[in-house]
């Protein structure tokens, strides 16, 4: 069966929603999460309710790519899924992480892990950038589309326009990190460095597939 939704994918939803049941009884109740500061005061500010967020994103995640799944070709779906499952599997692991920054802040600790992922997925985008943008043309490698980029230039040309794009999102999520400019702006980051130049790839591939 064509299932993008693994048992590993099960597991990073079921460590979230511990986290969750855990942060319900170590997070007091009328904690705020200082969600983005303007100089030294906090003007965005997150209830405690917030950490019950990442497993009601990482359910409509699995779902969407369950769904895809499914409408997938059988064709399209082999070329596709060695790239679909850790594309999943990040967007999972991401959601993950945030869920476990949340978690330590409300408990008090020091670390801010939030801050750390962004490190860590700015660093991971920055190399995917360098390595789109150098890709030459393979049959199994590269960018997957419902639809095919026709010839060889226009392959290049897409690849190198989601390379820099990756690249341009992991050295925004970099100095981003390095600011520190409260979760909120960090969260909403990772959602668009990771969707937004796949959405631009796309578009691209339609652009050159009609000249």
């Amino acid at each position: 069966m064509q299932i993008l939704v693994t048992r590993f994918h099960l597991l990073l939803l079921t460590v979230t929603l511990a986290m969750s049941g855990v942060g319900a009884i170590r997070i007091p109740a009328d904690f705020i999460f200082s969600a983005h500061w303007s100089g030294n005061a906090a003007d965005w500010l997150w209830p405690r309710e917030a950490i019950f967020v990442a497993p009601v994103v990482q359910l409509g995640l699995m779902a969407a790519f369950f769904t895809l799944g499914r409408l997938l070709t059988k064709n399209h779906y082999a070329k596709s899924q060695h790239i679909l499952d850790p594309a999943l599997t990040t967007l999972m692991g991401v959601v993950a992480s945030t869920q476990l920054g949340l978690l330590l802040s409300g408990i008090g600790s020091d670390l801010d892990f939030i801050r750390v992922t962004a490190y860590a997925l700015g660093v991971a985008l920055l190399l995917l950038g360098v390595i789109l943008f150098e890709a030459e043309r393979h049959t199994y490698a590269g960018l997957r589309m419902p639809w095919p980029v026709r010839n060889d230039h226009a392959w290049r040309i897409v690849h190198r326009a989601a390379g820099l794009a990756y690249g341009l999102a992991g050295l925004l999520l970099l100095a981003l990190a390095w600011l520190d400019m409260g979760l909120a702006l960090l969260t909403m980051s990772f959602a668009a460095a990771l969707l937004l130049p796949a959405v631009i790839a796309g578009f691209a591939t339609l652009l050159f597939d009609r000249r």
